[in-house]
């Protein structure tokens, strides 16, 4: 059995859970998230707590723990949102929120023009140099972090491109001149 799974999600006030057959509906003051779980995984619900129990034994057992955690990042979702924040390394390289359009010159001969999903909104701090993606969706909010960071990766030796905040980037050194 799952550790993870076993637990039950306890809904906050103000959030509102809707169950139909394998559909799941959360509501928030942030916003609605909707789900369909797999029919090897049956959810319950008691009181304000959401229970997850495996219908199966070995699908259903390996399923538990990952719906779990999707219905409970659902449910902290639409109370609290979920952010990411990157930090662009480069000289010239900058981004620009133009409405729900990220326009980004990192280098390149031309502007990468990356349009916002529905649902994801974006801050650019143009001093800092960093871009926050935020949403209620955490998968899509990593996505779209993951999606901006591949437009240039940081590279190695002098650390140039889209990191994470919190990522550390393992330097190299350059190649030593012949003498």
């Amino acid at each position: 059995m799952s550790r993870i799974g076993k637990k039950p999600i306890s809904i906050t006030s103000g959030v509102k859970v809707t169950l139909e057959g394998q559909n799941i509906t959360v509501e928030g003051p942030k916003g609605r998230l909707e789900r369909t779980i797999n029919d090897q995984v049956e959810v319950k619900m008691e009181a304000d707590q959401l229970l997850v129990t495996p219908c199966s034994d070995k699908s259903g057992t390996a399923l538990q723990g990952l719906t779990r955690s999707l219905i409970a990042n659902m449910v902290d979702g639409v109370t609290n949102g979920f952010s990411k924040v990157l930090e662009i390394n480069g000289v010239g390289y900058r981004a620009e929120l133009k409405g729900s359009t990220l326009n980004l010159s990192l280098g390149y001969s031309h502007p990468v023009v990356y349009p916002l999903p529905k649902g994801i909104t974006a801050e650019v701090d143009t001093k800092a140099n960093r871009i926050t993606v935020s949403g209620i969706d955490k998968e899509l909010v990593g996505v779209v972090a993951a999606k901006i960071r591949s437009f240039r990766e940081p590279e190695p030796y002098k650390g140039k491109g889209i990191k994470y905040a919190d990522e550390r980037i393992m330097r190299k050194a350059g190649k030593t001149g012949a003498k």
